[in-house]
């Protein structure tokens, strides 16, 4: 096997980072303060099945990925320095590009957490629901929510192959997450927004700017990144396009950046009308029906 080249980061910015910007006491003492076992536990889907991509690879040189409770603590306090000019501007993109006013957000990818709080704050009255294949991730994810006093519902699984109710969420967000998926596996995740979307609902997807990373080459080389590379080489207009969304746009956002909008069609096949009247009547009854497999 060929030895994996160290990255720009490791070569370069990661003495910096440790010298000057990360307290490594602080984030050393935040993960001792945590009983991972049992917080992993109360979390974990012991249905969901890892993906070989996903536990396969390091993920920005953290071997076991993002697996583990090293990537977990250290995912916020790096990526504050990386989404330039500044991370809640960014993912701000994100949230400013909702047209609708959504009953249910659906957040895949979720990560630690910080476009789920940001989704909340802008939609208090919507429940918002955030997916991530790490238990990790969700247990700062919910430490999160939790310090700032928001009711947001955190579940394990795989943004592939959820499990949950079709047409049971008017949103679907991911952020800072197809950059980091194989290509097919991608695409898998836009068929299954598709499918839990309700006819007329918005995915928006916050994530590296294709053209700006095809063009200037150092960037796919900071961290390691397994698919970055196969990202940068594809179109996410046209992978939302065969999904079956309309009304497909991309807009560049502080140039490292993009944000893609799609709406699923309100003229859906009528082999999806069937489940339509069940999320109506289970959302008034205030039950969440579509994420009872993950309980």
């Amino acid at each position: 096997m060929t030895a994996q080249q160290e990255t720009l980061f490791e070569r370069f910015l990661a003495p910096v980072f440790r010298t000057f910007l990360i307290d490594e006491a602080a984030i050393g003492r935040y993960a001792a303060s945590i009983d991972w076992e049992t917080a992993c536990d109360r979390l974990q889907n012991p249905a969901v099945v890892y993906p070989d991509y996903y536990c396969n690879h390091n993920f920005h040189g953290i071997r076991g990925g993002y697996l583990t409770a090293g990537a977990a603590v250290t995912y916020d306090p790096i990526t504050q320095y990386v989404l330039p000019p500044q991370e809640t501007w960014v993912r701000e993109g994100l949230v400013q590009a909702i047209e609708a006013r959504p009953r249910r957000i659906l957040d895949l990818g979720c990560g630690t957490g910080s476009t789920t709080l940001l989704l909340k704050q802008r939609f208090p009255a919507a429940e918002v629901i955030g997916l991530d294949l790490s238990p990790h991730m969700l247990v700062v994810a919910t430490d999160k929510a939790h310090k700032a006093g928001l009711d947001i519902a955190f579940r394990h699984g795989d943004a592939a192959a959820t499990g949950l109710l079709a047409q049971s969420v008017d949103v679907v967000t991911a952020s800072l997450l197809f950059h980091e998926t194989p290509p097919s596996v991608t695409q898998a995740i836009l068929r299954e927004a598709y499918r839990l979307l309700v006819p007329g609902g918005e995915i928006v997807i916050l994530d590296g700017n294709q053209a700006t990373l095809r063009q200037t080459e150092w960037l796919t080389q900071i961290f390691e990144e397994p698919f970055i590379q196969d990202y940068a080489e594809g179109n996410l207009d046209a992978w939302l396009g065969a999904a079956g969304f309309g009304a497909v746009r991309t807009q560049v956002h502080w140039w490292l950046n993009q944000v893609s909008r799609g709406v699923k069609p309100k003229d859906r096949p009528d082999w999806e009308a069937a489940e339509t009247s069940r999320y109506d009547s289970d959302f008034e009854n205030g039950s969440l029906p579509a994420f009872g497999t993950l309980a």
